[in-house]
């Protein structure tokens, strides 16, 4: 498995690459290919070269192909139908979210443990009760989930995910789940990705005012 540093990298790879073949390009060099996203071009071959050879000499990458062969390694050359469990706000935003059905991902069960929304229609998705889980995950072979819980209910409502049958789990919640080996979780904690911000900013504007 690679590292999760360089699947971050392939992913910022991808976008550049689509950004690439919008505007009518159809070769791409490892610098072309790592300038806008500040990354080396040394480093782009070594991240390109975990997965196997696609540069041809003199010519560099074919767009249209490293595009087909990075949404292969990502696992998004098909359709991954999601649960979301959690319809408050924040639930709610990520469903009407269009840049999930783009990328292959489609929401296609809703859950939540309120009576006033248990039963009630988003787009034509019925919200079911948290604890319809596995009868409802399990037979229409879903294994990915977005957790929009709070946070003490997180951890009870992503072991019954596990138990559902669910293998990756994106975590709004902010804190850490325990999971078992075989789930993949991948937490998005907005707090602490504005604290980096804040950081780098305070840090940066210090450098500024000392240097002036």
């Amino acid at each position: 498995m690679a590292p999760k540093a360089v699947v971050g990298r392939v992913s910022l790879y991808l976008r550049q690459l689509e950004a690439y073949q919008h505007q009518g390009c159809t070769t791409v060099s490892s610098s072309q290919l790592g300038q806008p996203l500040a990354i080396k071009n040394a480093q782009v071959r070594k991240d390109l070269a975990f997965f196997g050879q696609f540069g041809h000499p003199g010519i560099g990458y074919r767009i249209d192909e490293l595009i087909d062969a990075l949404r292969h390694i990502l696992g998004i050359d098909r359709e991954w139908p999601l649960a979301l469990v959690g319809m408050g706000n924040l639930g709610r935003a990520l469903l009407k979210y269009r840049g999930f059905r783009a990328r292959g991902f489609q929401v296609v069960a809703l859950f939540d443990n309120d009576p006033e929304k248990i039963g009630q229609d988003y787009d034509g998705l019925v919200v079911e009760p948290i604890e319809s889980l596995r009868k409802t995950l399990a037979p229409r072979q879903i294994s990915l989930a977005l957790l929009c819980v709070p946070a003490e209910a997180a951890q009870r409502v992503a072991d019954l995910l596990v138990a559902s049958g669910i293998r990756g789990i994106l975590n709004f919640a902010p804190l850490p789940l325990v999971v078992p080996a075989h789930v993949s979780l991948v937490a998005v904690d907005l707090s602490i990705q504005l604290e980096n911000l804040a950081y780098k900013v305070q840090k940066t504007s210090g450098e500024v005012s000392c240097a002036g």
